[in-house]
């Protein structure tokens, strides 16, 4: 293995020296500065696996030079060898704060300078293949992990689709909405995260309807009270199906499925919940269903125009639907017409 070692000093004949001790330890070529300011620019641009400074400098001493060394990202661990004289110790303190790995004293003894260029090159070399080998386990764990998850979202999606698949005219409905969520998601400044989650659960809102007869589910006129009643249990149903699992997803979707009948004013149900005391996850597919419920066509009814729908989502803010997921829906409304576009209904 080669290594790259940068000597920093300003007198000359100990720039030789060094380069000279460097040059007869086997796989090591050096680079030299008798300029401090010049060779920390190199050294914030370049690659190497050890410094040797000295103190004594002139425009930037030696413990200046490795304080603003640690600032560059990735020279954190770097070693770095200051040459102090015998007496300093004051300074040797002040360089250890600022990050020195270690020191040598004038005048050099070539023996203890081979010794100490060494083991720290040796160190740093291991503290590479720990620091590889950490990136490859992280990288490893992400690939299983990415497998995990992307199995749970084919079954969750495929779970979803056989409550869809209950009613054939609902195409997709839950591919459109899920995509309005995770828009309205952003438009809050939920996390990342949180915006995946709501993708991966929102289509899990009406599982609880496999639960539901045919004959009501599948009805073409109004429901009758009875009816919906009857109905309404969809909620309690997905609910139920979902509960008490490990995974986030179907923790979240177990939330989504029970709330999100739930209106803002507090007159929807299972619980008749009003405000932020509905998930938030709720509320936000709340708005993602209403909209794609009304701009799609169903056996029972045409799809609204588009400017009557935002009319009646702006009219609902406050009493059905939560303003502020109102609010951000609207300021996602290009792409939302984009989702709409993408995921149409085949005709």
């Amino acid at each position: 293995m080669t290594h790259q070692i940068l000597i920093v000093d300003d007198t000359e004949i100990n720039l030789i020296l060094f380069a000279a001790l460097v040059k007869k330890i086997e796989g090591c070529h050096s680079k030299s500065f008798s300029s401090a300011p010049q060779g920390l620019a190199w050294a914030q641009s370049n690659d190497f696996d050890l410094a040797i400074v000295d103190y004594m400098m002139p425009e930037l001493d030696g413990i200046r030079f490795i304080e603003l060394l640690r600032q560059k990202p990735g020279r954190e661990n770097l070693p770095i060898l200051m040459i102090t004289a015998n007496d300093q110790k004051a300074v040797r303190y002040q360089a250890l704060d600022a990050g020195a790995s270690d020191f040598l004293t004038k005048p050099v003894d070539q023996v203890e300078f081979r010794a100490r260029v060494s083991n720290m090159l040796a160190l740093g070399d291991v503290r590479k293949k720990l620091a590889d080998r950490a990136a490859w386990l992280a990288e490893e764990v992400r690939k299983a992990t990415s497998e995990i998850v992307e199995r749970e979202r084919e079954t969750v999606l495929r779970l979803s689709k056989a409550a869809e698949y209950r009613d054939p005219d609902t195409g997709g409905h839950i591919l459109r909405m899920a995509r309005y969520s995770q828009l309205i998601a952003r438009g809050l400044g939920l996390s990342v995260a949180e915006q995946e989650l709501v993708l991966e659960s929102a289509p899990m809102h009406d599982i609880g309807k496999v639960g539901i007869a045919d004959e009501i589910l599948l009805k073409p006129g109004k429901l009758s009270a009875e009816e919906f009643e009857i109905m309404k249990r969809h909620s309690m149903i997905g609910y139920d199906i979902l509960k008490g699992s490990r995974s986030k997803t179907l923790q979240s979707g177990a939330e989504i499925a029970l709330s999100h009948h739930e209106k803002f004013d507090g007159t929807g149900y299972p619980k008749g919940l009003a405000g932020h005391d509905i998930p938030i996850f709720s509320r936000i597919v709340a708005v993602a269903d209403v909209f794609d419920a009304l701009t799609s066509v169903r056996p029972y009814k045409k799809a609204w125009p588009l400017e009557d729908v935002k009319q009646h989502i702006k009219a609902q803010a406050g009493s059905h639907l939560d303003p502020a997921c109102v609010v951000a829906f609207f300021e996602q409304w290009d792409a939302v017409l984009e989702v709409r576009q993408r995921y149409a209904d085949a005709d």
